[in-house]
């Protein structure tokens, strides 16, 4: 029996050349080795390493134009081009026909993708009329979207490792697909959803198969990177997450001596780069400084190093374990601050507090910590003077800022707040999209602190002493190339009250941008803090922007 497990490609303004490695479809492929060692699985990455092709805005995005509407070339850019990113859905017809599988499994993860999956789905049934399962997050969150596609045959929601066992047991055998788990199914044309069971224990699943994947097509830094999970869910429940949907409530972490031994498997195998992909490593303090030492005994000649992008809470660093981290090879932080208003994280249910972030990110920088700090713009409950507070907070720390604008996961517990989504809404639940407008923001409103953070870690970038912004723009003038073209820019925006995108046909207004908004951030700092720990005075007495 042949079974083929795809990764599929997406469609979108934007997409990310890491984080793409297809752990999830890695680990069904281990365990069906493990427990099905008959059944020949391959995995198709038909998303990273294929390119992209650039596509018509969708008529759902259209009003996006406004907001996109030069091919910016600034440090300050936003997005312009629509794309395919990953390979072509003929490429993957001819693939497929010439597989000629038996049975695939094809990952949704999220929700705006959707329609690359059933496009998928269509493509396996034309070439190759065999069942087609899909499982992942969006699956999770809600599996009736997919399964009612007359392309699909089965649904997997949550954990898929031992549901798809135990489907492909099925299938093969007596085809008591009610049997199943987690699993959804037709008969006579009606859509039936079993119960949720457990899955494998955590410390008995194999380690992930990354047999199939090229390594050069996952790079951090021009090193091959190696994804790791060390546990599973979140102890948090913060409102805007819909990690519980998938791993369920309860929190699991693996043996740190099995993580040590795939991380030495993987370094066999020629990896270098590990990011932790969990959703809170950090969670048990204790057994993490533990991992920690284990990595500093295993890897005494430094040439490892580790990362974790899916972000880490604060809320448990300590400076025994930064130090541990430091040593062990971390040499990046993703803080999630989300917001510095302390009535927000009240009702986002983030058990975090400003005191323990401000003295996490002093011991980091201390230690030598690139750090980047992630702001949700654009919360449902959240008002544009809270917003405003939490960048200016940020700004004065030696970090740089990462802004993410809200997106709703479907049936994340945010989502009850509002009518469930249309097929419509679906698709623009995407961070480009910025699709979410309450009575306290409008869209112009988080397209202007979207791209105000970009102005902020302009200047958090330059390699200055304690100086003026007059200084520090003309130091950028000096540097020449993307700096140069900020500077200009930036004076313009003091001088002119406009931002302009940088175009191969001379500057070009950004009329969604308000700079009434820009100038009340500005006035609410004091200094931009740059990476280096230096100052950037923004209110000194007698100093005047030349225009």
């Amino acid at each position: 029996m042949k079974l083929l497990l795809i990764q599929p490609p997406i469609q979108d303004f934007y997409d990310t050349d890491i984080r793409l490695q297809p752990i999830g479809l890695c680990y069904l492929k281990a365990a069906i080795g493990k427990f099905l060692p008959h059944v020949d699985v391959t995995i198709r990455d038909f998303h990273q390493g294929w390119g992209r092709k650039t596509l018509p805005i969708p008529k759902e995005l259209k009003y996006l134009q406004e907001y996109y509407p030069h091919p910016d070339k600034s440090p300050f850019c936003s997005f312009y081009h629509y794309y395919h990113f990953g390979a072509t859905f003929e490429q993957i017809a001819v693939e497929i026909t010439e597989f000629s599988p038996d049975f695939v499994g094809i990952s949704s993860l999220f929700t705006p993708y959707y329609r690359e999956v059933l496009q998928v789905a269509k493509i396996v049934k034309e070439k190759a009329n065999c069942p087609v399962v899909v499982g992942g997050s969006h699956v999770s969150a809600v599996p009736q979207s997919i399964l009612q596609d007359d392309h699909v045959d089965f649904v997997i929601c949550g954990e898929g490792e031992k549901p798809i066992v135990e489907l492909l047991r099925e299938w093969q055998g007596g085809k008591n697909y009610d049997q199943v788990s987690n699993l959804g199914y037709k008969k006579n044309k009606q859509l039936f959803f079993n119960p949720q069971g457990e899955n494998y224990l955590i410390d008995d699943l194999p380690h992930p198969d990354l047999s199939d994947l090229d390594q050069n097509r996952y790079l951090f830094e021009k090193r091959p990177l190696s994804f790791m999970i060390t546990s599973r869910s979140c102890p948090h429940k913060c409102t805007f997450c819909s990690v519980h949907l998938t791993f369920g409530k309860r929190y699991r972490r693996r043996c740190p001596q099995d993580v040590i031994a795939e991380i030495k498997e993987r370094y066999n195998e020629g990896y270098r780069i590990f990011d932790f992909e969990d959703d809170n490593l950090t969670f048990y303090v204790k057994e993490m400084k533990f991992l920690c030492r284990e990595l500093i005994a295993a890897f005494p000649e430094k040439d490892v190093q580790f990362v974790a992008m899916n972000g880490i809470s604060y809320l448990s660093l300590d400076g025994e374990l930064l130090q541990l981290m430091k040593e062990a090879g971390f040499t990046h932080l993703n803080l999630a601050l989300v917001s510095s208003d302390k009535t927000v994280r009240e009702t986002t249910k983030r058990p975090h507090t400003v005191e323990k972030y401000r003295k996490v990110v002093e011991d980091a920088v201390h230690l030598g910590f690139s750090i980047v700090s992630y702001q949700i713009l654009g919360l449902p409950s959240e008002s544009l003077a809270s917003m405003i507070q939490t960048l200016s907070f940020g700004a004065r720390l030696p970090i740089l800022l990462g802004a993410s604008m809200f997106y709703l996961t479907p049936n994340a517990p945010i989502a009850k707040n509002f009518p469930p989504l249309s097929v419509k809404e679906m698709f623009t639940s995407r961070l480009t999209a910025m699709a979410i407008e309450t009575e306290h923001f409008q869209r112009e409103d988080i397209y202007t602190l979207f791209i105000t953070t970009r102005i902020i870690n302009f200047f958090k970038g330059l390699r200055v002493e304690n100086c003026s912004v007059d200084e520090a723009l003309a130091i950028a003038q000096e540097n020449g190339g993307r700096d140069k073209i900020g500077s200009d820019i930036l004076q313009k925006l003091f001088c002119e009250k406009k931002l302009y995108a940088y175009t191969k046909k001379g500057y070009k207004e950004l009329p969604k941008f308000k700079s009434t908004l820009f100038f009340d951030v500005w006035q609410n700092l004091e200094y931009i803090a740059t990476q280096n720990n230096t100052r950037i005075n923004l209110a000194i007495p007698g100093v005047k922007f030349v225009c």
